[in-house]
């Protein structure tokens, strides 16, 4: 999968079904080569919670699912 693919999918809460944002970057770790977050763009709802941030990590540890269309995590805000 490249990070074109990740991009085009919504980043969604399965906490409350919300939209978080969507994802423009990833953070991989130096030393195994692997992606450690998830850098998102938070949606306008998102937006109050991170209102000091225009972007913020998803870990890979919260991430439930990746499907065809969405990105589902367990976030904890």
């Amino acid at each position: 999968m490249r990070l074109s693919d990740l991009q085009s999918k919504d980043v969604i809460s399965i906490i409350d079904g919300k939209k978080i944002g969507n994802i423009i970057d990833v953070k991989i770790e130096e030393e195994s080569g692997r992606i450690d977050a998830l850098v998102v763009e938070p949606s306008r709802f998102f937006l109050n919670f991170f209102s000091s941030h225009q972007e913020f990590e998803i870990y890979w540890a919260e991430i439930e699912k990746i499907g065809e269309d969405v990105i589902l995590v367990k976030m904890k805000v």
